[in-house]
């Protein structure tokens, strides 16, 4: 009994009895068991499907999703040098040193040298140049100007570039290894985040990131056809839980985000989305007598979905709350039971009431701007003329998301807008395959385009430049003035002054 325990203490809760009448050997553990293979896993907790915790995360990756990676592409930019001109980035022109000696002595049993073209060499060759040799490698003794030959290891360039970014602290090590890597998707775990255990747990034939990659609104669907695949056991485990999930789903849905996903990063969210998923979290507590104060909740909506915001808003208001909006949108002001409306311009020539009233009485008064355009009177003319396009840029087989493998020309020299429903893909196509386009080719950026075939026309832009509504600054001391660099020209003015050259 005692070695039973001791084994047990040993094994971590796994041991192994070999009968020796019967030759046979029997696994026994205190966790979950596969009896075929003797692995064993330990009993599942939430945390293990939490890519957040060390024991749901994927070892990889860390939880992130993404790793850096060495680029070949930036190692080798040019295969139509040799390496002895200098087609391996990293090491520059031949010289002599014993890299150049072993890439040499490594290419001999490929009847190649270091002054064959890298188009020429078969990839075999050049993943071993690149990742190293299984064997020793001999350097001969003609070739280094020694009595005898020499044998060495070749560990390859990305060992070597990988080695500097983690041993070598330094800014200038650091800075010269990025140049040669890139962000990409986890090897290991797909972008999953998780590891290979959280994974293989499946309801229905589902693992929880596939759940999690699904809509808002196919998550629903599932989850409201889940019951008559589990058994009973399972059913009544999950009875409350799934109940649970479905009012929060429904929550947001009830607010336009049927097209977004449970695995969407917070930073990719609109200003409007985040303030609506704090929105279906407030319909969801049930909370009576509270004030609600709004920013602008229908910026990234489309028109066609506002009725589910305004839903929303009454919904929250007939509860007994009171909703207060700052908003510029006609359909939420048609919808306000009052209006309150300050001007009649901005800075210094607002600040004053103009109107309040209902959108009935707001156009009727003749102070109100906003009024004026609700009632029809003011309005924007379409202009007649249009600017000409200089050229155009060609964006082919678009598949990032919810793209349906498109082709998009967008045209140079002319503001051009690009509008649909919410869920449709203008973000993907814009942000994430548009600019990481151009960003990595254009500005040499460290990113990753969406999914697409390719791109025609960057050859007549130079630069691409990315205004998003992220902090303008590096400090919260920081103001237009400073980011725009007026205040530089501000200080060498006073610095010319007579004052100040009199001190």
């Amino acid at each position: 009994k005692q070695s039973v325990a001791t084994a047990m203490q040993q094994g971590e809760g796994l041991i192994m009895i070999y009968d020796a009448d019967t030759r046979e050997v029997r696994h026994y553990s205190k966790r979950l068991m596969c009896p075929v293979t003797g692995l064993s896993y330990k009993e599942p907790a939430p945390h293990n499907f939490s890519f957040n915790s060390p024991q749901g995360a994927c070892p990889r990756c860390k939880g992130l999703g993404y790793v850096n990676l060495i680029d070949v592409d930036k190692v080798i930019p040019d295969r139509n040098l040799s390496i002895h001109e200098g087609a391996i980035a990293p090491l520059g022109k031949y010289k002599n040193a014993m890299i150049f000696w072993q890439i040499e002595a490594l290419l001999e049993k490929y009847d190649f040298t270091i002054k064959t073209p890298v188009k020429d060499m078969p990839d075999d060759a050049i993943d071993e140049i690149l990742y190293g040799s299984d064997e020793r490698i001999k350097i001969k003794s003609t070739l280094i100007h020694t009595s005898s030959d020499y044998f060495v290891t070749y560990e390859g360039i990305v060992k070597y570039i990988q080695m500097m970014q983690e041993k070598d602290a330094s800014a200038t090590a650091q800075k010269w290894a990025e140049q040669f890597a890139k962000t990409d998707v986890c090897p290991e775990c797909k972008g999953a985040r998780l590891n290979k255990e959280a994974l293989h747990f499946r309801i229905h034939d589902k693992n929880i990131y596939e759940l999690a990659s699904m809509d808002i609104n196919e998550l629903y669907d599932w989850l409201q056809q889940v019951d008559p695949f589990l058994e009973d056991k399972q059913r009544m485990i999950a009875a409350e839980i799934l109940k649970e999930i479905r009012t929060r789903l429904k929550f947001l849905l009830d607010v336009g985000l049927d097209y977004l996903s449970l695995n969407r990063t917070s930073v990719s969210l609109s200003g409007g989305e985040s303030q609506r998923i704090r929105l279906a979290t407030q319909i969801g507590s049930g909370l009576v007598g509270v004030a609600y104060i709004l920013d602008e909740p229908s910026i990234g909506l489309h028109q066609r979905d506002n009725d589910k915001l305004l839903k929303t808003l009454t919904h929250l208001r007939d509860l007994g709350n009171s909703v207060i909006v700052v908003e510029h949108d006609e359909d939420t002001m048609m919808a306000a039971d009052c209006i309150v409306d300050i001007g009649p311009g901005a800075g210094e020539h607002g600040g004053k009431v103009e109107a309040v009233g209902t959108a009935e009485e707001i156009m009727k008064c003749e102070d109100s701007i906003t009024g004026a355009y609700l009632s029809g009177k003011i309005k924007i003319p379409v202009p007649e003329t249009r600017a000409v396009p200089t050229g155009w840029i060609k964006v082919v087989g678009a598949a990032e998301n919810n793209l349906k493998n498109i082709d998009v020309k967008f045209p140079l020299g002319v503001m051009t807008c690009v509008t649909g429903v919410s869920g449709s893909g203008k973000s993907s196509l814009v942000n994430e395959i548009l600019y990481k386009s151009m960003a990595k080719k254009l500005n040499r950026a460290r990113v990753i385009p969406g999914k697409h075939k390719r791109i025609e026309g960057l050859e007549m832009l130079d630069k691409v430049i990315d205004i998003d509504q992220s902090p303008i600054g590096r400090t919260p001391r920081s103001n237009p003035a400073t980011y725009t660099g007026v205040f530089d020209l501000i200080r060498d003015l006073f610095a010319a002054t007579a004052d100040r050259k009199s001190t």
